[in-house]
C-alpha cells in the first residue's frame, strides 16, 4: 500500500495537471514495483512560495539570483 506525497509550490497548478501527476506516479509504481493501483495513494500538497527554500534562500530570491 504505497503512499506518495508530492509537495509543490502554490503557483497555479491546475486540477488537470495534478490529475496527470497522480496518474503518472501511480503508473510508475505499477510499472517499476508492481504495485496495485487501487491501493496506491498519491497526495499533492501545495506550499506557499514564501514557505519554501532552496540553497539557504527563499525560492523567489533563489530564482531571482539564477536569472541575473
Amino acid at each position: 500500500m504505497p503512499y506518495v506525497q508530492v509537495r509543490i509550490t502554490r503557483e497555479g497548478a491546475t486540477a488537470e495537471q495534478k490529475a496527470e501527476v497522480i496518474a503518472g506516479v501511480t503508473e510508475l509504481l505499477v510499472r517499476v514495483l508492481d504495485k496495485e493501483p487501487a491501493t496506491t495513494f498519491v497526495v499533492i500538497e501545495e506550499v506557499e512560495l514564501e514557505d519554501w527554500g532552496v540553497g539557504g534562500l527563499p525560492v523567489a530570491e533563489y530564482r531571482r539570483l539564477r536569472t541575473t
